[in-house]
């Protein structure tokens, strides 16, 4: 019965281990799960609403206004019924319809435009930043397993190994203090293992943290699909926050010239607007007519407002030009440590085979009775040092890729 069930337990062990989540899978649940996403995409959807609410503006107005008035004159005291008319009641509805020109509202229709671009460009630029941090947890914990299931396969084969020099050591083969100084190498190498293990554990809590989920299934992760993407014909999203902020400052101007235009208006109205002094019920009629403003004079402010712009447009060039070279740099710098992380890899690769040698030839030593303990001990954290080596030079070269991609793509 207990062998039943120690059976059970694992295979659901084994069960729950051998799900399988790739990359894909958290980056969908964490762009799922933004709330900073969300809010940019109600952001554009506002600034659509906006720009529909500034054509309303514009349109005609209409509007019904009805005010009723009397003012007594008692004893010869009162308002001057010249002035007054006494009592007065008038039920109209009016029109007013602001004339503008085609380049005004051009620049209206842009300057909303140019407001939903940019909350565009950096809602996918909050995709990359979510994507990239998501990405860059994935690996770290690809890696953690990595080692994980490496130590664990080196922690098994010294269990099997350990039985076998306790016999050994029982037939007098090998040394007593042989055997201990193994063995306690194996309890190193189980405290090794255990702790990678937590460590994995802790490397995906912070996976799903960041992916906003709440799960604590210990899952096997699948490699990460991450290669250099190839340059992008059009320019970085990074570039285009530079491009829209110097087009809002030269709507700016546009805008700022259209305030000095002469505004036309028609007016008109319509109803019943009576003093009730004659004939109060043919007082019912029409009226149109015409507003117009020229701007003459407002002590210098239009000139001073564009020398504001184009000192702005100067700054923002600036930033754009250092950012190019920082940017330009930043690649070279991450290609220079991508091509080395390639010849380290060349390098522990050519070790671990010297390394593997050794350790078969060691084994089949033990098994004779004719290996030095201490020799196989220092072979085996060779190895292991080797291993662990290739690990962090993947990972390294993982977030190298991840880091590329983030720059030089727009995805």
């Amino acid at each position: 019965m207990k062998r039943y069930f120690f059976f059970i337990l694992v295979l659901i062990g084994v069960r729950s281990f051998s799900q399988e989540k790739d990359l894909i899978y958290f980056i969908e649940k964490a762009r799922t799960n933004s709330p900073l996403l969300a809010d940019y995409q109600n952001q554009i959807k506002i600034s659509t609403l906006d720009s529909l609410l500034n054509r309303g503006v514009y349109k005609t107005q209409v509007a019904g206004n009805l005010n009723a008035n009397y003012a007594p004159v008692i004893n010869g005291y009162g308002y001057d019924t010249a002035l007054s008319n006494g009592q007065m009641v008038s039920a109209l509805v009016g029109v007013n319809k602001r004339i503008l020109g085609k380049n005004q509202i051009n620049s209206q229709a842009d300057s909303f435009k140019l407001i939903k671009d940019a909350l565009i460009i950096n809602k996918k630029i909050a995709v990359k930043d979510l994507d990239k941090s998501i990405i860059a947890q994935y690996i770290a914990a690809f890696g953690t397993e990595m080692q994980m299931t490496y130590n664990n396969k080196i922690t098994s084969l010294l269990k099997e190994e350990e039985l076998i020099l306790k016999k050994l050591a029982r037939n007098s083969i090998y040394k007593q203090t042989d055997y201990l100084i193994f063995n306690a190498t194996v309890k190193q190498q189980e405290l090794t293992a255990l702790q990678l293990k937590q460590q994995y554990q802790n490397d995906l809590a912070l996976l799903n943290y960041l992916t906003g989920e709440t799960d604590t299934t210990f899952v096997k992760l699948k490699t990460p699909d991450l290669n250099i993407k190839s340059d992008q014909e059009q320019s970085s999203i990074f570039f285009k926050q530079f491009e829209v902020d110097s087009l809002k400052i030269k709507n700016s101007d546009k805008l700022i010239d259209n305030t000095y235009r002469p505004s036309l208006s028609l007016l008109g109205d319509a109803g019943y607007n009576s003093s009730f002094i004659s004939q109060g019920y043919k007082n019912f009629g029409v009226s149109v007519g015409l507003g117009l403003s020229i701007p003459i004079y407002d002590g210098n402010q239009r000139s001073l407002q564009h020398q504001k712009n184009s000192m702005a447009l100067a700054t923002i060039e600036s930033y754009n030009k250092n950012f190019k070279r920082q940017y330009d740099q930043q690649l070279l710098l991450l290609n220079q440590k991508f091509n080395q992380s390639t010849e380290t890899y060349k390098v522990l690769q050519s070790q671990l085979v010297v390394a593997e040698t050794l350790i078969e030839a060691n084994k089949k030593l033990l098994l004779t009775g004719d290996a030095q303990i201490t020799e196989y001990i220092i072979a085996l954290s060779n190895i292991i040092s080797i291993q662990d080596a290739i690990s962090q030079n993947t990972v390294n070269k993982l977030q190298i890729i991840n880091e590329i991609n983030y720059w030089k793509t727009n995805e």
